[in-house]
């Protein structure tokens, strides 16, 4: 059997890129248009604001992981200025990107908390608040690594309780969602994927349902037309993309995708191309 996450991240991948680092010593505000944020806290004592009136006051190293876009707000306590490394997460196919909804909109965790991280935070914050050839680069790279073990811990420690996340931290069904995963194609049955975890049919009905929100069947459509989205972005052919997801044909996956996302896929495909053009025109 697979990764579980490896799986998850190859076929729809997370990146992150450094936006700013060093002291925050007053208030700086984050627009919704900068998109999914992660922001490290190395010493100080911070406050994020953020909705009508939501405050998460950090008194200790941390990290705040904002998975989709939010218009925020970053206040230092002026008796003890916020060191601060902060980046731009980039979820491929946008919220549209299954980790990206299995995320809260706002979490915050103690970077003590995070196994495995101590050696590669150390690292990261020398990097960011120095200016060194590479730095940039190096940066990235190392919030890349962060970000996955944070996934991982979250997973692991059972912080989320429901959803995608949760589903793969569960002993039994993770292995029927890591198959779907790698087999998107497979005919798969509520027998096969039962068998997978090593479950009867109904009780893993009844567990997928209560631990994911849906059944076996509509998260596995939600997977194939997620996949069939990636691939129409990157200009693949409708029939080709039908037979990698599972889909006979072009008219079965046209209707499994507008049940999916309201749209036929030419019509999706048109208005996000049609988007992505605007976005780059107005940059």
């Amino acid at each position: 059997m697979a990764d579980r996450l490896e799986t998850l991240l190859d076929r729809f991948p997370v990146s992150a890129r450094l936006s700013c680092s060093g002291t925050l010593e007053a208030t700086r505000g984050i627009d919704e248009a900068d998109g999914a944020q992660l922001h490290l806290l190395r010493r100080g004592r911070l406050s994020c604001v953020h909705g009508a009136a939501s405050t998460a006051l950090i008194g200790e190293p941390g990290v705040l992981l904002i998975a989709r876009p939010m218009a925020h707000r970053l206040v230092a306590d002026p008796a003890h200025p916020a060191d601060l490394a902060s980046a731009r997460l980039q979820f491929d196919g946008g919220s549209a990107n299954p980790i990206a909804a299995a995320l809260p909109p706002f979490l915050h965790l103690p970077l003590a908390s995070i196994h495995g991280s101590r050696e590669v935070l150390a690292l990261l914050f020398d990097e960011a608040f120095h200016e060194r050839c590479g730095r940039h680069a190096l940066v990235d790279r190392l919030f890349d690594v962060v970000l996955i073990q944070i996934l991982r811990e979250l997973m692991e420690s059972g912080h989320i309780r429901g959803g995608l996340l949760a589903g793969l931290a569960h002993p039994r069904l993770r292995d029927a969602l890591v198959a779907m995963h790698e087999a998107p194609a497979r005919d798969w049955s509520l027998d096969a994927l039962a068998a997978s975890a090593g479950m009867s049919r109904s009780a893993f009905a009844g567990a997928f349902r209560d631990t994911l929100g849906c059944t076996p069947g509509t998260y596995l459509q939600g997977w194939r037309v997620g996949l069939a989205q990636q691939a129409l972005r990157r200009g693949r052919a409708l029939k080709v993309i039908a037979g990698e997801v599972g889909y006979g044909s072009e008219a079965a996956l046209s209707r499994a995708f507008k049940a999916q996302t309201g749209a036929s896929p030419r019509q999706w495909r048109a208005r996000t191309l049609s988007g992505g053009a605007r976005s780059a025109e107005s940059a």
